[in-house]
């Protein structure tokens, strides 16, 4: 396996930053603190993760590769 292994292309990395990032802001402004705010931020915080990294671990249990 190599060390920087990207399985997503730039366009979706882009899309998984913004929309991690808005969900981020209304699980801030608008969910009140619950356990599923926190349930909320985390999943947020792994989305803005892989898009940065560009490695997403579910894509890749199924095969998925950048050609």
């Amino acid at each position: 396996m190599r060390l920087h292994f990207k399985n997503l292309p730039a366009w979706e990395r882009l899309l998984r930053g913004v929309c991690a990032l808005a969900l981020e802001a209304v699980t801030l402004l608008l969910v009140p603190s619950s356990p599923w705010a926190w349930l909320l931020a985390a999943g947020a915080a792994g989305a803005l993760l892989s898009g940065l990294l560009g490695f997403c671990p579910a894509c890749a249990l199924i095969g998925r590769e950048l050609g």
